[in-house]
């Protein structure tokens, strides 16, 4: 969804606050905001108001405000731009909290407009006020606190000015969320006042919006170590989880410098690499596997390695990496992506950048790229036989099913813990172009409903893979049901607790273990999807799944519940992938 942004400017002069408002969305809209999440309350009203009847702005009223905030990042990763929140004074704004942090840490533009009472009403017991002052800590770009409106020329460009600013540092270097805290004396609603009747006819608005236009992040390019690449005879490309705006582009880019340097990728499940393998016939996604056996890991020890934005999920590998410690060029972020604290540059190019690179001649494989292909074709085939074997609906086989049937272009969110590794383990490389959607900033499993309808909302028929627990904690995003324009299909895998706490030491230490960590669950999720009006399917055999997933609805949200054996997947996955 794009809006055509309206070339007559209608600000409001009814009173103070709605002038206000009205300019600081206008303004917004000119930097190209399309998409505000409302939370309803009192204070955030001329906010409201104004943000509800622009014509250019959609404009979403969501009750929870936790889940409005997740709903909101996910339409942040499906536009790559800013969406905006704006919620009333008082606990509203911390409601937020959890998907700001993720936003922050994973890099995603949000505008977060929190409405308080102006300062002669805070600390003075006035009701519904805290102290909002950087609320979030330091897991915003920017805090703002704004000034109460006034009525002026020279006010009105301090705000349009502030707004402005703030939006290119949501958006670069690299994106994150920005806090406005926006204090507001009454008349709250548009209530005529007089106040703003001697500037309504001197205020020239088509000059004063003149010189804002969209702005959009900007690419850094520095000169790349080619020659250094080229001399070594062992080296690595790792690209990591990544949802870039240009899924083949992406691929493509990647392609262009594997088949420069003649190395091998090792693709991460949450990279659309894996969706795209025509483009790189040099691509791994055994990796894991294959590092499990010594000697093989010993055999394929890098010269160095260029790291793509964030290291893959998979323990074995960086593990290896920290084992061998070889050079590591980190293309993607400003940020520090390196928690293995090891031999690392950092490159300030743009991954997409990548795409301008041109092989100088066509290049065989080298040697030590045909040797992680034979292992790549060997376990990819093993892994098939198996898991083609496999009749049973274990966790492993359900991702591994989703990756060969899901429609072309889908968009995936994966839900974090079991779900992200499994795709990591068992998402069989295609030319399907799933894209893969995730939120790896603090890896929670808070948000997970929410965050999947801000994707699929005015997107193609989307998919989120989720467990249980997952879903149980986000069931109030089964609120926004009826706010979705597109269609979400859930598969939820319902091994009735916390089937990651499996993998871990703690498993040996009953009864605590079943009671404090995998926390089971006996909720009827058939009666939980009726009291929310939300279609629901039991899954119980392969080709029920499959028939679930080939042809998506058009329109809604459809729950496909996974019935698996906790311990059953566990030893499956485990015999699986330490018998390669």
């Amino acid at each position: 969804m794009s809006p055509q942004v309206s070339s007559e400017v209608s600000l409001d002069f009814r009173n103070t606050n709605s002038l206000w408002a009205s300019v600081a969305v206008e303004t917004l809209v000119r930097l190209g905001l399309e998409t505000v999440i409302v939370c309803p309350g009192s204070r955030s009203t001329p906010l409201t108001y104004a943000f509800a009847r622009h014509p250019s702005i959609e404009a979403l009223p969501i009750l929870d405000e936790r889940s409005a905030a997740f709903f909101a990042l996910g339409a942040a990763k499906r536009q790559h731009r800013p969406v905006a929140l704006v919620c009333t004074s008082g606990t509203a704004g911390a409601n937020f909290y959890p998907a700001v942090i993720e936003a922050y840490e994973s890099g995603m533009p949000l505008l977060v407009f929190t409405a308080d009472r102006p300062p002669e009403m805070r600390d003075c017991a006035s009701g519904q006020t805290i102290d909002q002052q950087k609320l979030y800590g330091g897991f915003t770009k920017q805090f703002s606190e704004l000034s109460v409106p006034v009525a002026s020329v020279e006010m009105l460009s301090y705000l349009r000015q502030t707004l402005v600013s703030a939006w290119g540092r949501a958006i670069a270097p690299f994106p994150g969320p920005i806090h406005f805290n926006c204090p507001f004396r009454d008349p709250l609603p548009p209530i005529p006042d007089g106040t703003t009747e001697s500037l309504k006819t001197t205020f020239n608005a088509d000059f004063f919006f003149s010189k804002i236009s969209p702005k959009f992040a900007s690419s850094e390019v520095s000169l790349l170590p080619i020659e250094q690449w080229l001399n070594h005879e062992k080296g690595l490309i790792i690209a990591g989880p990544t949802t870039p705006k240009y899924p083949k582009s992406y691929c493509q880019a990647i392609s262009n410098l594997a088949s420069l340097l003649g190395w091998p990728v090792l693709a991460e499940g949450l990279s659309p690499l894996r969706n795209h393998t025509r483009l790189n016939p040099s691509l791994i996604s055994t990796y894991d596997a294959i590092l499990r056996d010594s000697s093989r890991a010993d055999g394929l020890i890098p010269q160095g390695v260029i790291q793509l934005g964030p290291l893959p999920i998979s323990k074995v590998l960086r593990q290896w990496l920290q084992t061998t410690q070889p050079e590591r060029w980190i293309i993607g972020s400003q940020r520090n992506l390196d928690p293995l604290h090891g031999p690392t540059h950092y490159l300030a190019t743009n991954i997409s950048c990548l795409g301008q690179l041109k092989a100088r001649e066509k290049k065989a494989p080298k040697d030590y790229t045909k040797q992680w292909l034979a292992n790549e074709h060997s376990m990819r085939q093993k892994l098939d036989t198996q898991l083609t074997k496999e009749d049973t609906l274990v966790e492993s086989k359900v991702v591994w099913l989703l990756s060969q049937y899901l429609p072309e272009k889908t968009p995936l969110f994966i839900a974090n813990s079991m779900p992200v590794r499994d795709v990591e383990y068992f998402w069989r490389p295609n030319n399907r172009q799933v894209e893969p959607v995730f939120s790896r900033g603090a890896n929670g499993i808070d948000g997970t409903i929410s965050t999947a309808m801000g994707l699929a909302h005015h997107n193609r028929p989307s998919v989120l893979l989720t467990g249980d627990l997952a879903f149980l904690h986000d069931t109030n995003g089964l609120l926004n049901v009826f706010a979705l324009t597109g269609s979400l299909t859930i598969v939820v895998i319902n091994n009735r607790g916390g089937g990651i706490f499996e993998m871990l030491p703690i498993s040996q230490f009953e009864p605590e273990f079943e009671t404090y960590f995998v926390t089971p669950q006996r909720v009827d999720f058939g009666a939980l999807c009726s009291a929310y009006g939300v279609e629901y399917q039991q899954i119980s055999h392969v080709q029920d799944l499959i028939e679930g997933i080939e042809k998506l609805p058009e329109k809604g949200v459809k729950v496909l519940e996974v019935m698996c054996d906790r311990k059953q997947s566990v030893q499956q996955r485990k015999s699986l992938l330490n018998s390669l």
